[in-house]
């Protein structure tokens, strides 16, 4: 009989129904699958104790069970206070027995107290979806630095955190940023959010998009993604850069390029993805037209100035869920969705599973990293060791029953040498 664990939750009652859904999502998640058949019978983290600060999903469910398997003493809190679907929440402490704390909608207090109930298991591995466990590891739970290998960080967002703490010398342990893995930001930030942050726009919404100008802040990964969703369907897609190559690159695969400034006078839908603060400001909303619809689909919800929105509106009301209508001295109205936090988690259900199944591979194996090297490496971000890269692609094809060539001794011999030529 396993032993009943803490936790913080909505609803217990909710477990059956949300084991149903992690199992769907299992499914799809065959790299997973492998690699907890791999290590359930080894245990290469047995005795590590893991806090992650992550959204609380079926995919993230999956991920959490191949780390128990391979041993680990995880607990779990929510990275957002929107993202956490309650179900999961509940058959994660009822049928798998490990403690989480996170309650959707939760406020920013409780947001807090979970993420310090998760510290108060003195890990010795982080794992972050936006670096908010490392930060309060940092600012307010020193005493834990100690005994710490490592951590984990899994957004663009939280990567920009940690390498501004590292350039500081402020960050006191290693920390892989598995964003930056090819198999995470390649695949998750661009098919992942792609689908996900459309999803979230047109469940909250209903709107149909083929017609519409849609408006992609940032030609990143993410943004590439998004704007190749819409344009799918048949939105006019207009990008927004402050990057002159990124902006060059969305010019040559045949998006209109102009500033934020122009391209809000013009748009039905603003959607940003730029890790940064206020990228759509009050000049912008000056100048929005009636009706137009803005999202976020970046980790934290600064990237759209709500105090901004707040203050040039009379009156709000929601006129469906996720969706808060603003009304301007004007008339004109502006509707925000999901509060301005990531659409795609807080409108939608996130990232299909055979996405996060590479993402979440790379977090298991970079878990091991730390677990066996985390105390010969330095205080700084690192990147995903190339084998583990490879090696998540390598399981990823085999899932799918993809073969393919491999080079003969003669092309490496080739490939590694500067005498022949012309």
């Amino acid at each position: 009989m396993m032993q009943k664990c803490d936790f913080d939750i909505k609803d217990i009652s909710l477990a059956d129904d949300g084991l149903k859904r992690i199992g769907w999502a299992w499914n799809e998640m065959r790299v997973l699958r492998g690699l907890e058949a791999r290590f359930v019978e080894t245990k290469p983290l047995k005795g590590i104790r893991i806090s992650g600060c992550l959204h609380i999903t079926t995919e993230t469910a999956n991920l959490a069970k191949v780390l128990k398997a391979a041993g680990a003493d995880l607990v779990l809190c929510a990275s957002n206070p929107l993202s956490t679907q309650d179900d999961v929440a509940a058959a994660l402490v009822e049928h798998f027995h490990i403690p989480v704390y996170a309650i959707c909608g939760e406020s920013t207090e409780q947001y807090y107290r979970h993420i310090n109930a998760a510290l108060d298991h003195r890990p010795m591995i982080t794992m972050d979806d936006g670096a908010d466990l490392v930060s309060e590891v940092h600012s307010s739970r020193t005493s834990l630095i100690e005994s710490m290998l490592g951590g984990t960080e899994e957004t663009t967002t939280g990567v920009i955190r940690l390498r501004a703490m590292a350039s500081e010398g402020a960050l006191k342990f290693p920390v892989i940023a598995v964003n930056d893995a090819m198999t995470k930001h390649l695949f998750d930030n661009r098919y992942g959010t792609g689908q996900s942050a459309l999803d979230g726009v047109i469940r909250a919404t209903n709107i149909l998009l083929a017609g519409k100008t849609f408006i992609v802040v940032g030609y990143g990964w993410c943004g590439r993604g998004i704007a190749l969703r819409a344009k799918g369907h048949g939105a006019h897609v207009v990008i927004t850069e402050v990057d002159a190559l990124r902006a060059l690159e969305a010019t040559m695969d045949g998006y209109e390029v102009m500033p934020l400034m122009a391209a809000a006078k013009i748009a039905d839908f603003i959607i940003t993805a730029t890790g940064d603060k206020n990228v759509v400001d009050k000049k912008h909303m000056q100048v929005m037209k009636d009706g137009c619809v803005l999202a976020n689909a970046g980790h934290f919800n600064a990237e759209i100035n709500i105090p901004a929105l707040e203050n040039l509106s009379v009156g709000k009301q929601q006129p469906r869920k996720s969706v808060d209508e603003y009304t301007l001295a004007d008339g004109r109205r502006l509707c925000l969705l999901a509060e301005g936090r990531l659409v795609n988690l807080a409108a939608a259900e996130g990232h299909p599973s055979a996405v996060m199944d590479m993402s979440f591979a790379n977090q298991v194996l970079c878990v091991l990293h730390l677990a066996t090297q985390g105390a010969a490496l330095d205080n700084a971000v690192h990147k995903v060791p190339d084998e583990i890269d490879q090696e998540v692609a390598r399981l990823k094809l085999a899932a799918m029953n993809i073969n393919i060539d491999t080079l003969t001794a003669e092309q490496i011999k080739y490939l590694s040498s500067w005498l022949e030529g012309t």
